[in-house]
């Protein structure tokens, strides 16, 4: 039998099924151990915790949260894609820029600048402004992507039997594109459901809110694990949501016209309204965050800014995201490279199993280390580790979805060729399959990094003791109304992502990301 023949790609080694499984269930180990501390408790304690008031307000506070912002999202997500990829816009390439760069401004720092220009601007619908204009680029983008590679062959017959352009437009495309801004939407949802900074600095209480008071001020732990399981359960059924129309609007996308982008079309005497349709959007989610930022940095350099706190924190900030980046992609490659070399079942329950970390809240996650580690393994408890393992099962997903593309996007037949030349498998990975599919794992990392420079809440409950970092000092100060002494901490947090978001956008990490 030939090497090549020898050699059964669909059928993954044992052992990298048995690390990956290892890697996954680390995913899972949150919400297993809330499940578990729950059942201890026994039913007649979980009950009236489960079925009082408060738990019922709490849980309507949060559904009514999510279905405003998703409302929200699709209201300006819509529109502003369809703008900024049908429409001939002078600065085309700015407003796509814009469109998108929400996504970089953390919640937190969004309610920041808004209370500074609105001090009174608190509860349900302050909330729901501020994480609809950071929410909204979920459903902006995917849309945009549908809409690149729309059909328009449909909408010009609608054309040529009487329809007007928008009648016409609404009649084609909004079937289109109506999948892909479900599944943003939902993940709009997801974020308004699990984020901790913007509903506390508003002071809207939801579940998030009760999970960390019933941790930090009551001390009642079995109510956390009962609340933040509820949690739990509401997000996975959304990210289930999101993965089904996800599904479907990829599979529209691959009966779509081919890729071939549809021509931009004059909006006539239309133009000035679309401009200044845009121009609210971005004025509303990037000029008053920047207007904010600026005004209030120069009050704190007027006053004084202790510098030596603000670098150690800026330090701190990139020594503990890298870490988390750095374990992250570790559990990431053998899900990766089982996801993206082998097919069937157990490769894709495994990568499955990967994505949990979609569906839980990170506070729900650093409620469930603090468990883990002060029951466990208390010597972890509040180290940068404990706070790199939280980082790695919430953004587990990112990374290995990067790697899963990076591996695909290696020729199998060079890595045959290396086998075939006497190379063993371990020595074929390290000299062909990672050299080249390390661009996309190195852009799955720095996205990781990104995004756990902006995480709160289990920052705030994993963080090692004395240890600060730009968004739990912009935190704490924000939320006692030291507005002027947080500017220095949000304009730097958002100057120190601002690296790896512009490593991202470079040729050849993009796809990466993306992924």
């Amino acid at each position: 039998m030939s090497t090549l023949a020898a050699h059964r790609p669909d059928r993954p080694p044992r052992l990298l099924v048995a690390v990956a499984l290892l890697c996954a269930a680390a995913a899972a180990c949150p919400i297993a151990y809330l499940a578990i501390r729950t059942a201890q408790a026994g039913w007649s304690d979980v009950r009236p915790l489960l079925l009082r008031d408060r738990t019922l307000e709490l849980g309507l506070n949060s559904l009514a949260l999510c279905g405003s912002v998703a409302l929200g999202s699709l209201v300006i997500g819509i529109p502003t894609a369809w703008l900024v990829t049908r429409a001939r816009l002078p600065w085309a390439g700015f407003w796509r820029v814009v469109a998108a760069l929400p996504l970089a401004m953390p919640s937190y720092v969004a309610a920041y600048a808004w209370l500074t220009f609105v001090p009174g601007l608190h509860g349900y619908w302050g909330t729901v402004l501020v994480l609809t204009l950071v929410s909204a680029p979920y459903v902006t983008l995917p849309v945009a992507a549908v809409l690149r590679r729309a059909d328009t062959d449909v909408e010009d017959v609608a054309r040529t039997l009487g329809m007007g352009p928008t009648r016409a437009a609404v009649a084609t495309l909004l079937p289109q594109v109506l999948p892909a801004a479900t599944a943003g939407a939902l993940l709009a949802a997801l974020y308004a459901l699990s984020d901790f900074g913007a509903p506390a600095l508003m002071r809207h209480q939801v579940f998030t809110y009760g999970i960390q008071h019933a941790y930090k001020i009551g001390f009642d732990r079995t109510l956390a694990a009962v609340m933040a399981l509820v949690l739990a359960a509401m997000a996975l059924a959304v990210v289930l949501g999101e993965r089904l129309f996800r599904g479907r609007a990829e599979r529209r996308g691959a009966s779509g016209s081919g890729g071939v982008p549809a021509p931009p079309r004059s909006l006539g005497r239309g133009l000035p309204v679309a401009l200044a349709l845009l121009g609210i959007v971005a004025v509303a989610t990037l000029g008053v965050p920047a207007a904010a930022l600026a005004v209030q940095s120069a009050e704190s350099l007027s006053t004084g800014v202790v510098w030596d706190e603000l670098g150690g924190a800026a330090a701190q900030t990139v020594a503990l995201s890298a870490a988390g980046a750095a374990l992250t992609v570790l559990l990431a490659l053998p899900i990766g490279i089982l996801a993206g070399r082998f097919r069937g079942r157990v490769a894709a329950s495994i990568e499955s199993a990967s994505y949990l970390g979609n569906a839980i809240p990170g506070i729900v996650v650093g409620l469930a280390l603090v468990f883990l580690t002060i029951n466990l393994l208390p010597g972890l408890y509040q180290t940068s580790v404990a706070l790199a393992a939280a980082y790695a099962v919430m953004f587990l997903p990112k990374a290995v979805g990067a790697v899963r593309t990076g591996v695909q996007q290696v020729p199998r037949d060079v890595e045959e060729a290396a086998r075939v030349l006497g190379r063993g498998p371990v020595r074929v990975w390290a000299t062909v399959t990672a050299r080249i599919a390390s661009p996309g794992i190195a852009a799955g990392a720095l996205l990781v990094m990104l995004t756990a420079m902006k995480e709160l809440p289990a920052t705030l409950m994993l963080r090692p003791i004395g240890v600060e970092t730009l968004a739990t000092e912009l935190w704490s100060k924000s939320a006692v109304g030291s507005y002027g002494a947080a500017a220095p901490y949000a304009v730097s947090l958002v100057l120190v992502a601002a690296l790896p978001a512009y490593l991202l956008s470079r040729p050849g990490t993009e796809r990466g990301a993306a992924s």
